[in-house]
């Protein structure tokens, strides 16, 4: 029970810290993504030298891609832009990830449905009528 609620604890952080992360939307998914990846356990190198910046913005950008390194799966993530940074995980690290993936994806879909209800809850009509004389 104390891991699931670890697990809920990291993901309702993580939430809070993408609502209140500034930037564009594809910024903040991408630093929702790299929050994810590291709690899954990713191992992020940082793009420090241009030739490792280089190398970084070659790899295809903020997508999870599969690697045979001797004749183990390892996923890489890069970012060039948000992070300048790699992201390496092994295939039980993108297994984790996954998970972490759908609980935060569940999460947010609870959050707008809330948000739903509670819109839904204020009674349009005690403001009286609305129509194009009012604009």
């Amino acid at each position: 029970m104390s891991r699931n609620r670890s697990i809920a604890m990291l993901i309702g952080a993580a939430m809070a810290v993408a609502l209140v992360a500034s930037g564009c939307s594809t910024n903040s998914q991408a630093i929702e993504t790299e929050r994810l990846l590291a709690a899954a356990g990713f191992q992020m190198r940082l793009a420090d030298t241009p030739d490792k910046l280089t190398r970084l913005t070659a790899q295809p950008q903020r997508t999870l891609v599969p690697h045979d390194q001797n004749g183990k799966i390892m996923y890489s993530y890069a970012d060039a832009k948000v992070c300048k940074c790699l992201y390496v995980g092994t295939e039980r690290a993108y297994g984790r990830y996954q998970k972490l993936a759908l609980v935060h994806e569940d999460s947010v879909r609870r959050l707008q449905a809330a948000q739903y209800q509670e819109n839904a809850a204020m009674d349009m009509s005690t403001w009286g009528p609305w129509g194009p004389w009012w604009y």
